[in-house]
């Protein structure tokens, strides 16, 4: 099957860089598109399986509470309704796939493939993708409480509309990852590296730690002013009035 072309899309443009280091020119995420086949009713009678297979299907309102998919192949697919709960999806490869309105807690999606999907209306919480990879991956809606992407490969990701609650970026590596119109709330980004990552359109921008590492981002004067006394602690700055 063929692989969707993808298109730059975003707010690449100038803007002051984090740390007041001039002017940088913003490469803008490029976003997936999705053009589904025709799709198949999953039949869910024996549930998934360990290195399963899974091409064109329609998982709609599936329950796939606590089944193990780990090393499985998604392609072509739509997730629609379905309940993630600490299902296993370790290792698992998400490609051309579309996911609406999952819910789950505990989901493991960790060292798993993510690329060319998109994620809609979810509400999760806790969801491991540690050591994941995903590459031109759209998040839109919805909330995603307690997110690990801890060691994680990011790379043409839009978190857009969107509420994310203490998420761990945690020596993962951002390029071209953009937050529009998004609310990241006490955000670590602890020995993460960021490159090209948008942060203006994050309100609001709450680091609980890793200011440090904002080298590589854009923000806004406005998010300036906020994260200051965080900068100003970074640099052993005392500030007295």
């Amino acid at each position: 099957m063929a692989r969707r072309a993808a298109r730059t899309t975003g707010t690449a443009g100038t803007a002051g860089a984090a740390g007041g280091r001039g002017t940088t020119t913003v490469r803008g995420a490029r976003r997936p598109e999705l053009r589904l086949p025709p799709l198949t009713a999953y039949e869910d009678d024996d549930g998934l399986e360990p290195d399963g297979d899974y091409d064109a299907l329609d998982f709609r309102e599936a329950d796939l509470t606590g089944q193990d998919g780990a090393g499985a192949r998604f392609m072509d697919c739509a997730l629609t309704g379905c309940a993630l709960d600490e299902a296993s999806l370790r290792a698992a490869r998400l490609l051309d796939t579309r996911l609406t309105g999952v819910r789950g807690v505990g989901t493991n999606l960790a060292g798993a493939t993510l690329r060319d999907v998109e994620l809609l209306d979810a509400r999760l919480g806790g969801t491991q993708l540690h050591g994941a990879v995903l590459e031109r991956v759209l998040v839109r809606g919805g909330k995603i409480d307690y997110l690990n992407l801890r060691r994680a490969r990011l790379k043409d990701v839009v978190f857009e509309s969107c509420v994310l609650v203490e998420p761990d970026f945690g020596g993962a590596r951002l390029e071209r990852v953009e937050f529009v119109d998004c609310a990241l709330k006490q955000a670590d980004l602890s020995a993460a590296t960021l490159t090209d990552v948008d942060l203006r359109g994050a309100a609001p921008l709450e680091l609980s730690r890793g200011v440090d590492r904002l080298s590589g981002a854009v923000i806004s004067p406005a998010q300036l002013l906020d994260l200051a006394p965080a900068l100003a602690a970074e640099l052993g700055v005392r500030v007295v009035g």
